[in-house]
């Protein structure tokens, strides 16, 4: 045995022990608002509880354990810590890239730890709707910033002759649409288009209609709960999906539907995660990350649902190829790509 080698490895598995450890304390400062704190300005511990309302022995710990992670920086000459403008951007922006999210959707998927280790034994699936609230309202706030960041202004232009039809007045379902981010992003970029929303989890549905409604888009965005074989409505100019094929248990009848929803000219926009047919290509720190959230919530929720076709969340331009065609589409073609995703213009 290799003792350099073991060193190595123990100290990997050290460095994920810590960021284990990290997820919470910045879920706690997420749901306390300290980053944004923090952004007004310098602090030691002392003026930090000062300017909270939170226990000054806490947040020393706290902001010591931060720094130590390079989250929030530290003068030692003063003993006061803050944020750089590029942390602030990460952690107290939620237009940026809302870092905080990430962590609060794999704080919210580890509470099923138990579960999905007997789902292990039994084959059993675990559905989305039986998770913590946190990861339904983090994987929303995770996803927003990207899609604010590629949807209108990327995603739509590489479709052929889409964002033409929108700004006339075009008519769109998005299918699984969650709490409904990118519903109202349509309905905001395109003031002449409607938009109908579905998700099959009525509490993310809930969400959505009040999302629409604080966004003053609601006349034009309305929500159904319905599954992805089951949304009302034909002749659509465009139907999306935002990452969500996967997770279905019966993707193949779900393209099915989108097929006879979308009108003769229509388009379909399937968005997936990013991730390379050859399985190797995949172990990347990205490609970890999705394998991880996958096996928690992607590949349960699949198998807890007719069909449990259990695509996973790095399934790979190629199976997503074979799901599509075996709904009877003949036209299929990567149309842009991002660092998280995959972008796929499908059409009858």
């Amino acid at each position: 045995m290799d003792q350099d080698k073991v060193t190595e490895f123990l100290g990997r598995a050290m460095t994920d022990m810590a960021a284990t450890g990290a997820a919470g304390l910045t879920v706690i400062g997420h749901r306390l608002g300290l980053y944004r704190a923090l952004e007004e300005g310098p602090a030691t511990p002392e003026q930090f509880a000062e300017r909270t309302g939170c226990h000054e022995r806490y947040l020393a710990e706290w902001l010591r354990g931060q720094a130590a992670g390079g989250y929030v920086t530290y003068d030692r000459t003063t003993g006061e810590f803050s944020l750089t403008e590029e942390q602030a951007f990460c952690l107290a922006d939620p237009n940026g890239p809302n870092v905080p999210a990430v962590f609060l959707i794999g704080l919210g998927y580890l509470r099923a730890e138990p579960r999905l280790t007997e789902a292990f034994r039994t084959g059993e699936g675990v559905a989305w709707h039986e998770h913590s609230e946190d990861v339904f309202v983090g994987c929303d706030a995770f996803y927003r910033p990207g899609y604010v960041a590629s949807l209108v202004p990327e995603w739509i232009p590489a479709l052929d002759g889409v964002a033409e039809k929108l700004a006339a007045g075009g008519r769109v379902a998005d299918v699984g649409c969650g709490l409904g981010s990118s519903s109202v992003l349509l309905a905001e970029a395109y003031p002449k288009a409607t938009v109908v929303g579905s998700d099959y989890h009525a509490e993310s549905i809930d969400l959505a209609r009040k999302k629409a409604a604080d966004a003053g888009v609601a006349e034009r965005v309305t929500f159904e709960v319905a599954t992805a074989q089951t949304f009302t409505g034909t002749g659509y100019d465009l139907v999306t999906m935002f990452d969500c094929l996967h997770d279905m248990g019966d993707p193949v009848g779900a393209a099915r539907r989108v097929r006879e929803a979308l009108a003769p000219d229509g388009t379909w926009l399937l968005v997936e995660p990013y991730a390379s047919d050859d399985v190797e290509e995949n172990f990347t720190t990205v490609g970890r990350l999705y394998y991880n959230g996958s096996t928690f919530l992607c590949v349960p929720n699949s198998l807890s649902q007719p069909g449990r076709y259990a695509l996973g969340a790095q399934a790979g331009e190629v199976k997503i190829r074979e799901v599509v065609e075996q709904a009877g589409f003949t036209r299929f073609r990567r149309a842009t790509e991002s660092p998280f995703n995959l972008v796929f213009e499908v059409r009858p």
